[in-house]
């Protein structure tokens, strides 16, 4: 069985790798590390294809150590006890450097079996993973370890790793092939800066090529659209990338950017992340719009039922206008700020007895100084108000609700203001 190109075709040096130069050019933290010939415990942190193993596997050949593998999603503390159980003997006379991939999946107690052997330098581990470290982590091992985080590659970046492919498979194969720069441009851009994903369309690009009469093969831009088509999208929506596209979703329709907000639409829309789209798009019309233009949340409802109900593809349509008009709305958060001030207040402890002419109860007991609940009703009064206390004594005068600076609320601002003042006079 042959193995991928991307294993076939690994980086063997650091300077044979693409990308990650803010930790690899000349000077960068991580290539010094790796001509110091001395290794520190190492977490590497970034999507899949962006040179964490490879990198881990060139390092290991800097040191005298004897380099083991283990992958979180298979490995056990038994598998971590054999290995230990080889420092000394023959098998590992100066120690082990494990390459811990996947580390996310080992658990509280599998993670904690390497603490002892961290410490004592028998063991140096790189472990990596494609989640935040700082959550699926556990704090002992990261105190032992420093975290370096691999970035998605750019398309002019994966570009040289698809040339190279390419002048492989030409000699391991033994066949002429004519690539246009075009077709090498379009596999770097639909590999979504992962490279390992990139060699595998060079090979399968190959593997679809017709040869002519003399054994050669052309590899054209429109041939490479077809194998590729619709695979340069990335998104896992369990993921780091998950919570990073829907913050980025929000914060551009608060920030009334219409053309990235539909952009970060696109992106959940294209993961089939429907119900993420749905749910931060009803929460920005009422957390950032709100009061500035409270006729929106009905709107925004309907379209997102309506999304809900066609589903995908028919679902961007509705969703769209709503993220356009969410985005172009004016905006506001006093309804949110209020509620916030509000909970906290009541969480901490600050509430008191609410007034008695607010109670529900149309009697007092014996121990009542003043009986009577004297409630005023403020529908019997000019303009539907009366002044009367509705906070509790221990929050008289407390304000939780600041007008906006927007014409709806403004014009809220301006009628009470005339009622009230028009009252006390």
């Amino acid at each position: 069985m042959t193995a991928p190109l991307a294993d076939r075709l690994r980086p063997e040096t650091i300077d044979e790798m693409v990308g990650q130069r803010h930790l690899l050019c000349e000077g960068a933290p991580l290539r010094n590390i790796a001509q110091s010939g001395h290794l520190p415990n190492l977490i590497f942190y970034g999507p899949p294809g962006t040179g964490k193993t490879t990198l881990a596997r060139i390092l290991a050949k800097t040191t005298d150590l004897t380099l083991r593998k283990l992958n979180g999603t298979s490995a056990s503390i038994q598998d971590v006890k054999e290995i230990v159980a080889e420092i000394g003997t023959l098998a590992a006379p100066n120690g082990v450097l494990l390459y811990l991939d996947e580390i996310q999946y080992f658990n509280k107690k599998q993670q904690q079996s390497l603490l002892e052997y961290m410490e004592s330098g028998q063991i140096t581990l790189i472990a990596s993973t494609t989640e935040n470290p700082y959550f699926y982590v556990y704090n002992a091992v990261l105190s032992r370890a420093t975290v370096f985080e691999f970035k998605p590659l750019t398309p002019e970046e994966v570009e040289p790793a698809v040339r190279r492919g390419f002048a492989f498979l030409e000699k391991e194969q033994g066949c002429k092939l004519d690539v246009s720069d075009e077709a090498a441009a379009c596999i770097a851009a639909a590999s979504g800066g992962d490279v390992r994903k990139a060699l595998n369309f060079t090979e399968l690009a190959v593997l679809a090529a017709r040869p002519d009469e003399n054994g050669g093969k052309t590899i054209t831009a429109e041939a490479v659209q077809k194998l590729t088509g619709g695979n340069a999208f990335r998104y896992d929506r369990a993921g780091d990338e998950h919570y990073d596209v829907i913050s980025a979703f929000q914060k551009s329709m608060r920030g009334s950017d219409p053309d990235a907000a539909l952009h970060y639409l696109a992106r959940l829309l294209a993961g089939g992340d429907l119900p993420s789209a749905v749910r931060r798009l009803m929460v920005c019309a009422a957390e950032d719009v709100g009061l500035a233009y409270p006729q929106i949340l009905p709107i925004v409802k309907a379209a997102c039922d309506m999304a809900l109900a066609v589903g995908l593809p028919g679902a961007r349509i509705p969703l769209a206008d709503a993220v356009i008009l969410v985005a172009t709305a004016p905006k506001s958060n006093t309804g949110e700020a209020g509620i916030d001030a509000a909970m906290a207040d009541v969480e901490s402890g600050r509430y008191g007895r609410i007034p008695r002419a607010l109670q529900n109860k149309h009697f007092d007991g014996d121990d009542a100084a003043q009986k009577g609940q004297f409630y005023k009703y403020p529908h019997d009064f000019s303009h539907h108000w009366v002044e009367q206390q509705y906070l509790p004594d221990a929050l008289l005068g407390k304000q939780y609700y600041f007008y906006g600076d927007n014409r709806n609320e403004q014009a809220a601002k301006a009628y009470w203001d005339a009622i009230k003042s028009e009252d006390r006079s």
